[in-house]
């Protein structure tokens, strides 16, 4: 009670109380999945989420650090053994965090300056911005895992897991499968409309194709094109695609 008639009058307040209770809270699991910095640099992320897109913005946020985090660890003995699991166990720092929400957390600050008209549109650029990671997250460490024939992108030619730009059947349904949960619960939680399901799906699906292709061609060229700055470019395509096909949609049925 005390902390909804806190929020109703200042959301940036209940933002910073409900961010910071919830991390000491979660301290232990959080201080496994995130490093010191990158703990700081998320709770920015959450009070930002938070403050601008309330609740169920924040669920949106949360279920992708979790989920993300989670088929992080798949298999992560065999990953590290092999040499293709993701840096210090997996622990998220600062790059991390904004290589993976900078475009969502854009169209969450749209929100307060751009007309209310352009809310939902917004809202559908956040959502497919994290629906995009998390299916390129759980496609790539689920076809390191468990991906039986990886092939390059680029020339189907096959090639050992977790080469730059590889791909697999399970990585890429397992990667389908992960946009459409978040994209779901972003529905269920008012964010999205029912189509903006479907356009998180589909931008996902080609934004995580696209960055395979990035990583087999000019990634290695490229001494600033690290993953951080690829994952970027990664959820701005998957961000730009679904508000790109929502704008068209709207067009079409309207015109």
């Amino acid at each position: 009670m005390i902390l909804d008639e806190i929020g109703s009058w200042n959301p940036w307040l209940m933002a910073v109380l409900f961010n910071t209770g919830l991390g000491l809270l979660g301290w232990r699991l959080v201080s496994k999945l995130l490093t010191p910095a990158g703990l700081g640099h998320a709770w920015i992320l959450g009070v930002v989420v938070w403050g601008t897109l309330g609740w169920p913005g924040y669920s949106v946020v949360l279920f992708y650090f979790l989920a993300g985090s989670t088929v992080t660890k798949i298999g992560m003995a065999e990953k590290e053994a092999a040499g293709i699991a993701e840096k210090r166990s997996g622990a998220r720092g600062p790059e991390n965090v904004w290589g993976s929400a900078a475009s969502s957390t854009l169209c969450a600050l749209a929100t307060l300056v751009l007309p209310v008209q352009y809310r939902p549109l917004l809202c559908l650029g956040y959502v497919s911005g994290f629906s995009t990671k998390l299916s390129d997250t759980t496609a790539s460490e689920i076809g390191k895992a468990y991906g039986n024939r990886t092939f390059l992108i680029t020339t189907l030619r096959p090639v050992p897991r977790g080469t730059e730009g590889a791909v697999s059947l399970e990585g890429t349904l397992a990667g389908l499968l992960a946009s459409v949960v978040i994209a779901v619960l972003a529905w269920a939680v008012g964010l999205i409309a029912p189509v903006g399901v479907g356009w998180c799906v589909i931008a996902a699906l080609i934004a995580t194709n696209l960055e395979s292709v990035i990583g087999a061609t000019v990634q290695s060229q490229f001494t600033w094109l690290t993953n951080e700055v690829v994952n970027g470019i990664n959820t701005l395509i998957g961000v730009v695609t679904a508000m790109g096909l929502s704008f068209a949609w709207a067009e079409l049925i309207g015109g």
